[in-house]
């Protein structure tokens, strides 16, 4: 079983429950819905040893299952110990299990649903623009299939998904919007201004990633640092026809995102369908020369693609370094933006890719000139009419003279593409064990979980009581030892008293003297006399 590397999803089930008999046609379901993702297995009570080994275990080692059979556990990837299984806990059912068993085993994204009026704001709008959008059309409202999130999860950087739930009473906005007549049914919209791509009917997994894998670029791909080697337009690699091509080249139309862009990118995918169409090109075009940039595309020496001159503005500004560039890129400081169409030549010497010899840097002008790009490379900016035909004639020329003349062989340092999209949060946790990527909110149930587990111990109850009888004989003791200390003591004390009640009592009337307030009869003045007193008194 753990000689595989897909993760696990395991149901221990009995033969006398009427919730596993009950559970089976749902299991049946999981299954299918996990073929191909996730290995599904069944163990049945009677397996003892098995059992016991899916089993949680109580404080007193006694083995149960908390909620009862049928019990779901799971295996991530790379976990081959019960120590690192995960449990569920919910409600059996075939939503719960596998939106469970895709979020805290397989790590993948939820694809939301969006209703006619939250579509457009908050997913088209905030969708990034170099991305094919994939929307769903369904008529249950069930979530995204595992296949379908793990295709969402591994196409991250071309494609994002949406779900919508097909109501009857909306026919004409998704008619008029998308062309879907009914659901199922699966929209791709690539570049703006062109058509989407309609699939009407059940999606099966298989079929999916094929269309998907054939559909995740735009019609004009755009250039990024993902894809600068994947098109070739990038000088530390090598032309999509071949590491043995010494020459080719790569046509990049630069902008700032906006109207005049989307019109430049639609009469640029004219040109490749034009090119693309070699018949229809000899018909419709009276130079011959021009069939030059249709051979070059054919045999993958010639690019075409996009590039967003705001977000890529130091890539931009060095190919484009003219007065008028900042037009094209950078942020937008002027009302109209003009995008601008250059071809790159690029050059490779043989002779250097099959002869390398390290040699160290002697002096910083020497460790500069290691460090620039084993390309070589000349561009040429296109300033005629954006007209089809003339583009094609000069894109032609600029290939039969870059491949017949004997050009400077320049090399530079490219500034490097700036990757365009964060990494997404549900891909910054490893998809490997659990117990290294356990939440604090797992860990705070679990917490909890063994505490009630404890409570329920049999042995709790005489253990808390022998920690009060002990509590309560320590407190005892103290007191005891504080008392016997006291009366020691008191004798003494007593004796004292008495021998110093008379001083006290003195102290005590010599000290109400003393405090005694003054008055006219406790002195006589000096000049006082005795007041004689007449007889009759």
């Amino acid at each position: 079983m753990f000689q595989d590397s897909k993760p696990w999803l395991l149901q221990v089930y009995s033969y006398g429950s009427n919730q596993s008999a009950q559970f089976a046609n749902s299991w049946k379901r999981i299954a299918a819905l996990l073929n191909g993702v996730a290995n599904i297995g069944m163990v049945e009570l009677g397996e003892v040893q098995v059992a016991a080994y899916l089993s949680e275990r109580k404080p007193m080692g006694r083995f149960f299952f908390r909620n009862g059979l049928p019990s779901v556990v799971a295996f991530p990837s790379g976990c081959k110990t019960s120590d690192c299984l995960t449990r569920f806990e919910g409600e059996l059912s075939v939503d719960a299990v596998i939106d469970w068993f895709a979020m805290a085993v397989l790590n993948l994204p939820r694809i939301f649903y969006y209703s006619k009026e939250s579509l457009g704001p908050r997913f088209l709008a905030k969708s990034s623009p170099h991305k094919v959008k994939v929307i769903f059309f369904s008529k249950t409202g069930e979530r995204a299939t595992p296949a379908i999130r793990q295709a969402a999860r591994d196409y991250w950087n071309y494609a994002t998904f949406a779900c919508v739930l097909w109501r009857e009473e909306e026919f004409s906005v998704w008619w008029n919007t998308f062309g879907v007549e009914s659901a199922p049914a699966v929209v791709f919209l690539k570049d703006p201004g062109l058509k989407p791509l309609v699939y009407h009917g059940s999606v099966n997994d298989s079929w999916f990633l094929d269309v998907l894998e054939q559909n995740k670029q735009q019609e004009l791909p755009q250039l990024r640092s993902l894809t600068s080697e994947e098109l070739g337009c990038d000088a530390r690699g090598y032309s999509r026809a071949g590491r043995d091509t010494l020459t080719w080249y790569c046509a990049i139309l630069a902008g700032r995102l906006g109207p005049e862009l989307d019109s430049m990118r639609e009469t640029m995918r004219r040109v490749q369908e034009t090119l693309s169409k070699s018949s229809e090109l000899k018909a419709a075009s009276e130079d011959e020369h021009s069939i030059t940039a249709a051979v070059a595309l054919k045999s993958k020496r010639l690019t075409l693609s996009w590039l967003d001159g705001e977000t890529q503005k130091n890539y931009c500004f060095f190919y484009l370094n003219i007065e008028s560039s900042y037009e094209t890129c950078g942020p937008r400081r002027v009302p109209t933006d003009v995008p601008r169409l250059f071809i790159i030549r690029y050059e490779r010497n043989a002779t250097e890719d099959t002869f390398k010899v390290d040699k160290k840097a002697k002096s910083i002008w020497e460790f500069h000139q290691q460090e620039v790009d084993p390309a070589a490379q000349l561009s040429v900016t296109y300033n005629v009419s954006a007209e089809v035909s003339r583009i094609i004639q000069w894109m032609s020329n600029i290939i039969e003279d870059g491949d017949s003349r004997k050009l400077p062989f320049y090399r530079v340092k490219t500034p490097e593409l700036v990757p365009e999209d964060a990494e997404p949060f549900w891909s910054r946790g490893p998809q490997g064990l659990l117990s290294k990527s356990m939440g604090t909110k797992q860990k705070i149930q679990r917490t909890i979980i063994r505490i009630y587990d404890y409570l329920g111990d049999p042995r709790i109850g005489p253990a808390l009581l022998l920690g009060a009888l002990m509590s309560f004989g320590s407190i005892w003791l103290m007191r005891t030892q504080q008392n016997r200390s006291v009366q020691s003591s008191q004798p003494s004390q007593a004796d004292n008293g008495d021998k110093l009640k008379p001083r006290e009592r003195c102290r005590e009337r010599n000290a109400s003297k003393r405090n005694l307030p003054p008055s006219i009869t406790d002195f006589e003045p000096k000049d006082s006399y005795q007041m004689p007193l007449s007889d009759s008194d």
